[in-house]
């Protein structure tokens, strides 16, 4: 039995206002608002990815030695400084800037806020029950995506001013960091001193352990499979926006509103709904993968069908089929929460306990370097010719590369 005392709550405030990020619905067409082009917006997507990789180590380190609030309110401390950079400047380089302290907080957050819950547990005689426990408190974090697009359009539709989103969403920010800042100071554990080296020595064996993960080909085509979907994911789900927009401004009705709240009030409810049929996806991934004999069925099946879904979009929007191309990417919304939770599965029965964590590690790292170098190149793309012909030329170069990432059972895992 849960017991949902005053921390119980308190988990759950931290995480339905940390997915209230009101701009995330409307992120690319704020920055083509500002006058950056696609590729300048890849650009940025670049090098918040890079950049919250290469911090990720010196962050998790910090928490360790001084403390997992201090690290969560350093996070939030970050977070409202980039957004406040967002709002205030239009410039290109100011917000590479946000950037780089938007990736800060990411990476002091990530990982953090579950061992304050796991060690609240520890203390109180409840581990038994952590995976009903954090799976609860995760509900209101999926809770909190779900409004978060209702209540973005709903200020979108009052201000009509899409940099609004990004101050707007240090309110919650606010509360959460004060939220963060007065949990118990138990909840930090035992903290170390940091010993001289400690970094770098973590570091070396983070490459070391990366190193070995390459000695099978059957994990690493797991890896690039999971890594590449999750990239391309990554680096064209924001490309909704404004195919949203333009399929908004063509309707036949709220035509007395003006063309920023029109958008507004469509690309609201569309992500209200897709975060809904996401959520659903997750929960039923397990149904999906037991209709195979093998992981690898499903995973190799839906790498084929995502690609050909961006295809399908691209070409849909290129012609000026919007509405399919909404629908595909609804879609594509879907098979992605759908097939995350069975890559992660896969890789796990693809790698030895003793380097399980590298393993997941070596995907995110790969995630990152792929997306890094695909944001960029579909934002030129875009630019050079347009979204549609961005989408689906990248969608068909990646089934083309599906021989080498095609994935099969690893007999004897490494």
């Amino acid at each position: 039995m849960i017991k949902k005392d005053r921390m119980f709550y308190r988990f759950s405030a931290y995480g339905f206002l940390k997915n209230l990020r009101f701009f995330e619905p409307f992120i690319l067409l704020i920055f083509r608002d500002n006058g950056l082009s696609y590729l300048q917006i890849g650009l940025l997507y670049s090098i918040r990815d890079i950049a919250n990789n290469i911090l990720e180590i010196p962050t998790g380190v910090f928490a360790d030695a001084f403390g997992r609030r201090k690290a969560m309110v350093l996070a939030f401390t970050s977070y409202i400084a980039s957004l406040s950079i967002f709002f205030i400047f239009r410039e290109f380089y100011a917000y590479v800037i946000a950037m780089i302290f938007f990736a800060f907080g990411e990476a002091f957050r990530s990982g953090t806020h579950k061992a304050l819950i796991l060690e609240y547990l520890k203390l109180n005689n409840m581990l038994d029950v952590k995976v009903a426990y954090y799976g609860r408190t995760r509900g209101a974090s999926q809770l909190g995506s779900a409004f978060n697009s209702i209540i973005a359009a709903a200020l979108l539709f009052y201000t009509g001013d899409y940099r609004f989103m990004f101050i707007a969403t240090t309110i919650p920010y606010i509360i959460d960091l004060v939220n963060l800042a007065t949990y118990p100071k138990e909840l930090d554990g035992e903290l170390p001193s940091i010993k001289s080296g400690m970094i770098l020595s973590q570091m070396k064996m983070t490459i070391k352990d990366f190193s070995s993960i390459f000695t099978s080909r059957y994990t690493m085509k797991a890896i690039l499979n999971s890594a590449s979907f999750s990239a391309i994911f990554k680096s064209t789900k924001d490309y909704l926006q404004p195919i949203l927009e333009s399929f908004a401004l063509g309707l036949p009705f709220l035509l007395v509103l003006d063309d920023v709240r029109r958008s507004g009030v469509v690309i609201g409810l569309v992500y209200f709904c897709i975060y809904l049929l996401t959520s659903y996806s997750s929960r039923n991934s397990d149904r999906l993968s037991m209709k195979f004999r093998s992981l690898s069925v499903p995973i190799n099946l839906t790498f084929l069908i995502g690609m050909g879904f961006l295809v399908i979009a691209g070409f849909s929007t290129w012609q000026g089929v919007r509405l399919l191309s909404i629908l595909i990417f609804l879609m594509f919304y879907m098979l992605q929460n759908l097939r995350k939770p069975m890559s992660v599965a896969f890789l796990s029965d693809q790698i030895s306990q003793k380097v399980m964590a590298s393993g997941l590690s070596v995907e995110t790292q790969f995630t990152t370097i792929i997306a890094a170098l695909v944001a960029p190149l579909i934002g030129f793309l875009a630019d050079s010719y347009s979204i549609g012909f961005a989408l689906a030329l990248l969608g068909l170069g990646f089934l083309l590369l599906f021989f080498f990432m095609r994935v099969e059972d690893n007999p004897q895992v490494i």
